[in-house]
């Protein structure tokens, strides 16, 4: 029967786009394709702005629910694949997080700058677990922007990283350009670095020995 035996859905979709709404909008509370709606007020002046009248929360978009639904499917199984992790597991992760984010330059010991809490807590953890550091060797340094709290940066991330703030050395202070910052990271951009040379040419080397194999076949 196709669009043309929705008579009802055709009338109502006239009456919501004279009102301002979407082609989106009308489709989603008429529970119809977007085309079908297109077809229906094609001979309708577009809106000067095309907008949904608010009639209190909106409904969520079934494509919108699915997506969500997903994510926790993948979320539930990704938690069920590393529900525990070796030793083994952990090195090779850190060491491919160190190839692709980790200070490579000879003589400057290990580093990595991040804005994740989550990674650079990772990084630290990473040191800890695999390998025998000397806490005080620790360093972190924060990139900041001028009009930022470098008081509650340094508390931050002293928690997250488990560092004492006797331990940061002096912060880089961004000058704010233009009248608007857009960055969101209020706590800034800290660079973490532990002081060994030798730790730096053990993890370079083992990331040498496994990226120049060639991927197990099969």
């Amino acid at each position: 029967m196709g669009y043309r035996g929705k008579v009802v859905e055709q009338a109502r979709a006239r009456l919501l786009r004279a009102e301002g709404w979407t082609l989106r909008d009308i489709a989603t509370e008429l529970g119809v394709s977007r085309s079908s709606v297109s077809v229906w007020v094609r001979d309708l002046p577009v809106p000067p702005r095309s907008r949904r009248p608010y009639h209190g929360p909106r409904k969520p978009h079934p494509a919108h629910i699915r997506k969500l639904e997903e994510l926790e499917r993948c979320r539930q199984d990704a938690e069920a694949e590393f529900a525990s992790i070796t030793h083994r597991e952990l090195l090779v992760f850190g060491l491919a997080l160190y190839l692709g984010e980790g200070f490579k330059t000879e003589g400057r010991g290990l580093g990595l700058a991040n804005t994740s809490t989550d990674v650079l807590r990772f990084f630290v953890g990473w040191l800890r677990t695999c390998f025998d550091i000397d806490e005080s060797r620790l360093r972190v340094r924060i990139y900041l922007h001028d009009d930022l709290d470098i008081e509650a940066a340094t508390v931050h991330w002293s928690q997250a990283l488990a560092i004492p703030t006797d331990q940061f050395t002096a912060p880089y202070r961004a000058a704010q350009r233009g009248a608007y910052r857009r960055s969101k990271h209020v706590f800034g951009c800290p660079s973490v670095r532990y002081a060994d040379n030798l730790l730096h040419r053990r993890v370079m080397a083992m990331i040498e020995a496994i990226t120049s194999r060639p991927p197990l076949p099969g």
